[in-house]
């Protein structure tokens, strides 16, 4: 049975219930990840079959996380179609400055509104919370300029309260960490290549399969330098648990692996972005 939730967040929730529905028809940009997830399946609850979920497919996005945004919609019976964008092959993208997500998110968006005329979709949305206004993220900078809607955000739910709404809905993606696209594993100003994000996709699934569960591996050439949470990190000190971990990576083809003593966080490459930067994408 689903959980019971506060009054202010169920109306919240009724709230983006009403704004879903007054769109009419609506193509949900797709990742999997719980935002996203959970945009999707209130859309198709409200929408039915008014509604469709767009996954881009892309070296840029780990194999892991294409399979489990498949096997969500499946189980929820969410309408899905794949497309396969080519923003690897941008010049602008590849070269991995602070603008990268930009790229992404504007050849995304792109295929998007190309198929809500082809279809006949009123909308296109994607799945950014009241939270995400933040952080350095100029991929919204694309959404605005391809009108893309934000209704989450615009029922003031925060990431938190996704996750009490997508748990009290009996979602398995409710505590799903978050997984943004391998590039952003890959210092700014450093070629982002496919050779370069299988090495991360690798270490990263190698790490995985050794019990670890939020975590990056943030490329810096040769070196990997590896963020695990605080509790893992905690427990990952010891000897034998340092040269399980060395191997693991260096069994991506990283020579040196260097384990980041402040832990993981979100974002941890945007730190040392100059101040300019960030201030451009708002």
């Amino acid at each position: 049975m689903p959980d019971s939730i506060p009054p202010q967040l169920a109306e919240k929730k009724a709230s983006l219930q009403h704004h879903l529905r007054s769109l009419g028809s609506l193509l949900v940009a797709y990742s999997g990840g719980v935002d996203s997830a959970f945009l999707a399946w209130s859309a198709h609850h409200v929408l039915g079959d008014k509604m469709l979920a767009v996954i881009a497919d892309s070296p840029s996005l780990a194999r892991t996380q294409l399979a489990d945004a498949n096997a969500f919609a499946a189980e929820h019976h969410i309408p899905l179609q794949v497309i396969h964008t080519t923003e690897i092959s941008n010049p602008d993208y590849r070269k991995n400055d602070a603008q990268r997500c930009f790229h992404c998110k504007d050849e995304l968006f792109s295929h998007m509104e190309k198929t809500r005329a082809q279809l006949g979709f009123s909308h296109i949305a994607y799945g950014r919370n009241l939270d995400d206004s933040a952080d350095f993220r100029p991929g919204q900078l694309a959404a605005a300029l391809h009108h893309a809607l934000a209704p989450l955000a615009e029922a003031q739910l925060t990431k938190e309260d996704i996750r009490v709404l997508a748990h009290a809905s009996g979602l398995s993606v409710w505590d799903k960490p978050a997984s943004p696209c391998l590039s952003s594993r890959v210092e700014y100003g450093r070629a982002v290549t496919p050779e370069v994000l299988q090495m991360i996709e690798s270490a990263e699934d190698r790490l995985r399969s050794l019990g670890y569960r939020e975590l990056r591996v943030r490329h810096h050439g040769d070196l990997a330098r590896v963020e695990l949470s605080r509790n893992d990190l905690a427990n990952s000190l010891s000897l034998n648990d340092l040269d399980r971990i060395t191997d693991a990576v260096r069994a991506s083809g990283y020579q040196y692996v260097t384990l980041d003593t402040a832990g993981f966080r979100s974002g941890s490459m945007n730190e040392l972005l100059p101040i300019a930067s960030l201030l451009a994408s708002r």
